[in-house]
């Protein structure tokens, strides 16, 4: 027998990722050769204490991915926030329950949930339509249910001020910043780079309504504009004028959840508080040749929670208000021309869905 050089100077979570692939290999084994008395278990990457009489742990997920830089962080409204790397995040089929994430208080479940790597920085923004930036690396990392840390006190939150939305920086092409009256701002990257000044104001929330959702775009594309009741329009991001204006006009009693740059060529993952979502091509949605319009159904839903354009190859993460969090595959949600109420994608128990994102 071949034996394993020493990598007890790997990092824990690579001896981990080491010891589930072995994990699973011995079990393909033990599954390939019935009866047979072959040595299943490899010896322990590091020294092992003399085992105690207590219940043996359960058996290691193996992960859906290497090790990777790329972190999952999720916020709540009141600003406590914690990142936890991507691969420690098992992917399950479409419908499950997920496993719990951030541990806060009820009175302060997760709000935000954003994709970037560790040397990147993050763009934190209030229904204040106040912006900071944060680099990933100084904020804590920790498993997959961890407390988190409060920047409230550190980002200078007035009383009533809430957490709505995060962006990974780029320093290409604009953001654009919807308000929940259906206003639009449109700002090119700059003005959000590394001498921005903290908790600068986008725009008025007095004259704009209160900022609920914000999405990177390439400069040259459509936004799409989501509101609450599943209705939504699609056109130009060259239509916002400099100062804002309209983006879709509201029926009373509706509000908009979400804003994202599409194109002919886009998916678009909308998902409500009940867990059910849909992916709608925008092939089939056409473009208004105008921003304000009244917009037009895409998905049959009176609670939508969000709308997020698909990148290739993508997996889905949905977390709820009693911070349960799943990892799906894209391609589980089947892609529709047409409006539909969605399948399920999380199963939930006096809960609902409060954010996903793509990573």
């Amino acid at each position: 027998m071949i034996e394993r050089p020493d990598l007890t100077h790997l990092p824990p979570e690579v001896i981990a990722y080491i010891e589930s692939l072995e994990s699973e290999l011995a079990r393909n084994r033990r599954r390939e050769t019935p009866g047979e008395s072959i040595e299943l278990e490899p010896p322990p990457l590091v020294p092992s204490e003399p085992p105690a009489l207590v219940p043996s742990e359960p058996p290691t997920l193996v992960p859906s991915e290497p090790p990777t830089s790329i972190n999952i962080i999720t916020l709540t409204a009141q600003g406590t926030l914690k990142r936890t790397p991507r691969h420690l995040y098992q992917r399950q089929r479409r419908g499950g329950m997920g496993i719990f994430d951030l541990d806060t208080p009820e009175s302060d479940p997760p709000a935000v949930l954003v994709a970037a790597d560790e040397s990147q920085s993050i763009l934190l923004f209030t229904d204040q339509a106040r912006a900071f930036r944060l680099p990933v690396a100084q904020i804590p990392s920790e498993p997959v249910r961890g407390r988190g840390q409060s920047l409230a006190l550190k980002l200078g939150l007035l009383p009533d001020e809430r957490m709505v939305a995060a962006l990974p920086d780029q320093a290409k092409g604009a953001v654009a910043l919807a308000s929940e009256r259906g206003m639009v701002r449109y700002l090119r990257h700059h003005v959000f780079g590394e001498y921005m000044k903290p908790g600068t104001a986008m725009f008025n929330p007095k004259q704009f309504g209160r900022l609920v959702a914000v999405c990177h775009t390439p400069g040259d594309g459509d936004l799409f504009i989501a509101t609450r009741r599943g209705k939504a329009i699609r056109f130009s991001e060259k239509l916002i004028p400099p100062q804002g204006g309209p983006g879709i006009r509201l029926e009373e009693g509706d509000a908009v959840v979400s804003i994202t740059a599409v194109n002919d060529e886009s998916g678009v993952f909308l998902i409500d508080e009940e867990g059910d979502g849909t992916i709608r091509l925008m092939s089939a949605f056409n473009p208004n040749k105008s921003a304000g319009g009244g917009g037009k159904i895409a998905m049959h839903t009176d609670r939508l929670v969000t709308a997020v354009t698909l990148a290739e190859r993508a997996d889905i993460f949905i977390i709820s208000r009693l911070s349960k969090i799943i990892r799906i595959l894209a391609d589980e949600v089947p892609a529709k021309e047409g409006v539909v109420q969605g399948v399920h994608c999380m199963m939930l128990r006096s809960d609902e869905v409060v954010s996903a994102t793509i990573s």
